[in-house]
Order: C-alpha cells, then structure tokens, then sequence
C-alpha cells in the first residue's frame, strides 16, 4: 500500500530515511526525490485520527499559520505525504542559542492567541471539568497504583471554580517538540506547528501550560514569564488574572503527564519516559503553591509519592508487565 499510494503521489523511488517518532504508534519519513523532500506520515489502522489531522492542518492553513502543507493524502490507508518543514524544532533552535529561548516562547504565545481569536471548526470533541478530572486519574491507577476518588473530586470542583469559562481550540501537544522556528517567512507563520490531531474545545490557557511547561525539557522563568505577559494582555486580563486559571490547568497537565509517563512504561514497554518525572513533578509542586489550590494540594500530598529514585526504579521494574485493556 505504502509503495501504491506513493506511486499515485508522484514519488514512486524516493529515497527514504526514518525520523524520529513520538508516543503515538505513528511512524513518519523524510523522502528525497532529486532536490525535493516531502514527509511520510504512516498513521496504519487510525483513518479517524488521520481524518482529524487533515481537517486540523486545513484550518489552521486558513488562518495563515504554518502546519505542513498536505501533498497527498489516502486516510482510509494511514498515509498522509507532507510538506518537509525542515529540522528546526524549537527543541534544537533553543539548544544551539538559549537566547532565542524568550522570543521564541513570546512567537508562540502569540500564535495561540490568533488561534483562538478565531471561531473553531465545527464538530470538535470537548472535555467538561469532569472529563479532564478523569483523564488526570491515570496518576493514581499508573504512577501511585491507588484509588484515585478523592483527587478527581478536588480536581473537577478546582476546574470548575478557576478554570470553566469560554472554550477554544486547543491543539493539545503545543510543546517545543511539536514547534518549529521559520524565520524566513513573516508573522505567525514563522511557527510551524506540528501533532494537532487530537484538537478539541477546552480552556484558554491549556496549550499554554504545554508550552511553558514542558514536561521533556525545563524553560528558563523568564521565558515563562515573558511568554505570560503577551498572553495576559492579548486577552485583556493581568498577570494576577491569569494566575489561577494557568496553575490550575497546569496541576491537571502534570498529573496527566505523571500518569501517561509511567503507563508507557509498564503497559507500552518504554521506560525512557521516567527521565522526565521529576521535572513533571517539580512542575506539579509549582502550581499545587497557588493559594487557590490548597485544597488540591492537600490531596495529592496525601496520596502522590514524589518521584524519587527508589519509586522510578520501582515503575523501571515493571516495565512491561501490565496487560493492555
């Protein structure tokens, strides 16, 4: 199929050379033919989510942002052919200069706020405070191996009372990872923006905190905080307004994460992801601190241990050995 549907796209014979991949079971590409390269997304077995992604790339064209042009496209095989927007994630621009590290974090910040200025396309899912709540349940079931009732309560009132307003797009995976710096082209557009599949409707601030917190690597406070300053006053809100809405939509980010992390590694084998538990963590901790999440962080003091190297060798242990279901 693979070798059919690159016929039909007019690459029959490319070169191929495998790039990295992510947590998904996606698989991508970079094809040469002669002087041109274009991306492979093989997405096998996941036509909805293939659908998703051209449905998203499509929107996010019309605005005049960055994602991969789409040169060909069979969903019902998997196979997306993309345009190659090159190697300059801002994982690799920030590691070569650390300087750009604040205009670059303030560029993306920038290109949330034009996102959702703008109305969403029609029929996205949405998760009410209560799914979000349930999603963050991951931390008991994987990483604390507990009964999770107590934390989804709290979670789903804090949810409710801090962070329950107006709904926007969400991208979802809005990290460094999932970014890449195009400074020849002008305004938004100089952000490509990569793994928008799983777009839904949720709360202003969430794609936010998945810039400025990244779970895989640490952002420099002033970037976050240089970064919070464009999005407060693109919204017409101050820092002090933004605050509870961010820590909160931040605790649920870190908990999902801690959750999602150790479940890759003892239902999905990889265990590569325990690296990152104690950033995750570190990043729980700074928003439990939030004076409007003491309640919260009563909760997940009393029922989350910290990631110390005992409990991560523990989960490295069990790498493997839950069954999926």
């Amino acid at each position: 199929m693979r070798a059919a549907f690159l016929r039909a796209a007019g690459w029959a014979g490319a070169r191929a050379a495998h790039l990295a991949g992510d947590a998904s079971a996606r698989s991508y590409e970079r094809l040469w033919q002669g002087s041109d390269s274009a991306v492979l997304m093989d997405a096998a077995g996941a036509e909805a989510e293939t659908r998703d992604f051209l449905k998203i790339a499509a929107h996010l064209a019309a605005l005049g942002l960055s994602p991969p042009q789409v040169l060909a496209a069979d969903p019902a095989a998997g196979f997306v052919l993309l345009e190659d927007l090159g190697d300059d994630l801002y994982t690799s621009v920030i590691a070569r200069d650390p300087a750009l590290e604040i205009p670059l974090c303030e560029a993306a910040a920038e290109v949330l706020l034009h996102l959702q200025q703008a109305a969403p396309p029609p029929d996205l899912p949405e998760f009410s405070a209560a799914d979000w709540a349930d999603q963050a349940l991951l931390v008991t079931e994987f990483y604390a191996g507990i009964d999770g009732g107590d934390l989804a309560q709290t979670l789903r009132d804090a949810l409710c009372a801090l962070a329950d307003g107006q709904r926007i797009l969400l991208l979802r995976d809005f990290h460094a990872g999932n970014l890449l710096w195009l400074p020849r082209r002008k305004g938004h557009a100089r952000v490509g923006l990569l793994d928008f599949q799983q777009a839904q409707l949720g709360q202003p601030a969430y794609d936010l905190v998945s810039l400025l917190q990244d779970a895989r690597r640490d952002v420099q406070p002033a970037s976050e905080e240089a970064a919070l300053a464009v999005f407060a006053q693109g919204l017409g809100v101050s820092r002090a307004d933004l605050a509870p809405g961010y820590a909160v939509l931040g605790a649920l980010r870190a908990l999902r994460i801690l959750g999602i992390f150790a479940r890759l590694c003892l239902r999905d084998g990889k265990p590569g992801y325990l690296i990152h538990l104690p950033r995750v963590w570190r990043q729980l901790q700074g928003n439990l601190a939030h004076p409007a999440l003491a309640r919260l962080r009563a909760v997940c003091d009393r029922l989350l241990p910290a990631p110390d190297p005992a409990m991560i060798e523990g989960l490295r242990a069990r790498c493997g050995t839950i069954p999926f279901r």
